[in-house]
């Protein structure tokens, strides 16, 4: 079984951000900032969690899909830039989902990871659609 590690770097109400290494990739992550695991509020747990490669209605496209999460569902890996808390006005382009990307800096005056849809495809390709499993570390 493939393993990737996310490693947390920092979380502030902009979002959580770190590095997910899988072999010899490496990307920028962001996720909510951590509301005690609130549904569309907050980042996971850390802990190990399987992604199989299944089929997003919303998306309308195979992507990589957490498990477990629960009492959450849904959690996926996708194209974002945002991860901020939306109420105290920040952007965000989550719902409790891992975001990634090629670059970490500033959209607008807010972190964000940066060149995402390009990060996706590279973890897409390093991961061949095969399941892998994620170890999210805390900052």
């Amino acid at each position: 079984m493939i393993r990737a590690i996310l490693q947390r770097t920092e979380s502030s109400n902009q979002g959580t951000f770190g590095r997910l290494v899988l072999g010899g990739l490496v990307l920028f992550t962001a996720e909510l900032p951590w509301r005690e695991n609130a549904s569309n509020r907050s980042c996971i747990p850390p802990g190990l969690y399987h992604a199989a490669w299944t089929w997003s209605p919303r998306y309308s496209r195979k992507m990589y899909l957490l498990a477990p999460t629960a009492p959450r569902t849904g959690i996926r890996v996708h194209k974002a830039n945002y991860a901020g808390d939306v109420t105290l006005g920040l952007r965000c382009h989550l719902n409790g989902c891992v975001a990634l990307g090629e670059k970490l800096g500033w959209l607008d005056g807010q972190k964000a990871v940066l060149l995402s849809a390009p990060a996706i495809r590279r973890l897409e390709a390093a991961a061949g659609g095969q399941p892998f499993d994620l170890e999210i570390k805390p900052c």
